[in-house]
């Protein structure tokens, strides 16, 4: 008699929050670092939906994702996931960043409204990589334990003493299983306690990566920290759902307690009544959290510089040197970190990485648009660049993609002039209805009412030449949107 295989339904839930602010000026607030391609051709974000998308077989069924983002990357999350193939299951839209316990939540309670209780895989969207195999069999393994109700946990097998990573005190597998017990969380150390783990043995990274039922995490919460269960779901049960979007109550999500999953449930499993494991994980892991990661991750040279993009470097080693839009050089310059954007550029020592956080600061405190936006700014409809800027005016190129629109709108304080460069636009302009091609253009006065179209099958790009008192991004009226940003 043939055995039947038992199907496992796994949900891959992908955290999605962070601004990534030591890896200035290429992460930003507006577009941060899990959304770069920093390593690959496809951003950090990206790989995770890869990763756990590859986790099925024949016996693990995965669903799409639910994605935990905030409200300004929510259509970064979709087309992102779409340039790589994989549907969204759903974006849970935090109103205001509240850790990852709540942001846990919502994801539960999403996945046990879907009608099963199927086995989460949660993990953060900034982390590499390396060895996509050793993952797989490390995450199979924690799949089948969570399965019969355990919390299961990855942990990094050290390679230096690291000061700036959680540590977990494992107890070695007795008998015929492979997956360890967890004895102790412990905090960020100092660097003699940091080098005695690693001399020690037992002592695993902890990556943040939990393998658990939906069920287990809520009856987890509910006996450590039902203060965050009972508010979650109060704002969960208020929700608003446009399409994938689903937006807990603000006002309620937002008096939630800001807590790490850690923190709230995670380091008191051990002794309690919930059953925690731990899969060792040595696969080149690494979540990148300043330029020194990047360094660390990258392929290098004979002498030890890594480089993207157009970068020429003699007589010199151990740098990182990352150019985004035009060459850069260095010369006799050793252990350095070089990151060129088209309107700023870091330089620093590898060993003061960290500090790139007080920079940060200090643009926060001038409230300089650096801090969050680039040059280039994406938006749902497709994209735009802001290339020269003087004393009322401001020049941009516009990208639209083919059949997206910009909102019906208008400006108090500036005119436009747009010059199509390449496709084909549908624009309207007041009561009129325009099409132009390539080397056309038209003038929206000051006030009226206008809308950019892109009626054809290939993206169409224009100059858009503004003139006047004011020239901010605040300064417009929608009066119709196709991506729910209406406001008049």
């Amino acid at each position: 008699m043939t055995q039947q295989v038992k199907n496992i339904d796994v949900t891959p839930v992908i955290l999605c929050g962070g601004s990534g602010t030591r890896l200035w000026p290429l992460s930003r607030t507006g577009f941060p670092k899990q959304f770069i391609c920093l390593t690959d051709r496809t951003s950090l974000f990206q790989q995770a939906a890869l990763r756990l998308t590859a986790l099925a077989t024949d016996e693990v069924r995965v669903a799409p994702p639910i994605v935990v983002t905030g409200e300004e990357h929510r259509f970064l999350t979709s087309e992102q996931l779409r340039e790589v193939d994989i549907p969204l299951g759903s974006a849970l839209l935090e109103p205001i960043g509240r850790n990852t316990a709540p942001a846990l939540t919502l994801a539960a309670l999403a996945a046990l409204e879907a009608g099963q209780d199927t086995v989460l895989a949660v993990t953060p969207a900034d982390q590499t990589i390396a060895d996509a195999a050793a993952f797989k069999q490390a995450m199979r393994q924690a799949i089948k334990e969570a399965d019969k109700g355990s919390i299961t946990i990855l942990g990094i097998t050290p390679h230096r003493a690291e000061t700036g990573y959680g540590y977990i005190l494992g107890a070695p597998p007795e008998g015929a299983t492979e997956l360890w017990g967890v004895q102790q969380f412990i905090e960020k150390p100092d660097a003699a306690k940091a080098q005695s783990y690693l001399e020690a043995g037992h002592y695993f990274w902890n990556a943040g990566i939990f393998v658990l039922k939906a069920s287990v995490w809520i009856q987890a919460l509910a006996n450590f920290r039902p203060d965050i269960l009972e508010t979650v779901q109060q704002a969960w049960q208020a929700r608003k759902v446009d399409a994938q979007f689903i937006r807990p109550d603000s006002a309620l999500f937002a008096a939630a307690t800001s807590e790490s999953v850690d923190y709230a449930v995670i380091e008191h499993c051990p002794g309690s009544d919930f059953s925690i494991k731990m899969v060792p994980l040595e696969a080149g892991w690494s979540d990148l959290g300043a330029w020194d990661a990047v360094w660390q991750s990258l392929p290098k040279d004979t002498l030890g510089n890594a480089v993207v993009g157009d970068v020429l470097v003699t007589d010199s080693s151990n740098n990182l040197v990352h150019a985004s839009s035009r060459l850069v050089t260095l010369v006799g310059v050793n252990d350095l970190v070089v990151v060129e954007t088209p309107d700023a550029v870091l330089i620093t020592t590898k060993d003061r990485c960290q500090d790139v956080k007080h920079i940060v600061t200090t643009l926060d405190l001038q409230q300089r648009t650096e801090r969050s936006l680039h040059r280039k700014v994406h938006r749902p409809w497709g994209w735009y660049d802001s290339i020269d800027e003087g004393e009322r005016f401001k020049v941009k190129r516009i990208q639209v993609k083919p059949k997206a629109s910009l909102s019906l709108q208008k400006h108090h304080h500036r005119a436009e002039h747009w010059v199509v460069v390449k496709g084909t636009a549908e624009i309207t302009n007041g009561d009129k209805v325009l099409t132009l091609t390539e080397n056309q253009s038209t003038y929206i006065p000051l006030g009226e009412t206008h809308r950019l179209t892109n009626p054809g099958t290939i993206p169409l790009e224009i100059i858009e030449v503004q003139s006047g008192s004011y020239l901010g991004e605040d300064d417009i009226v929608r009066f119709e949107d196709h991506y729910g940003r209406t406001e008049a």
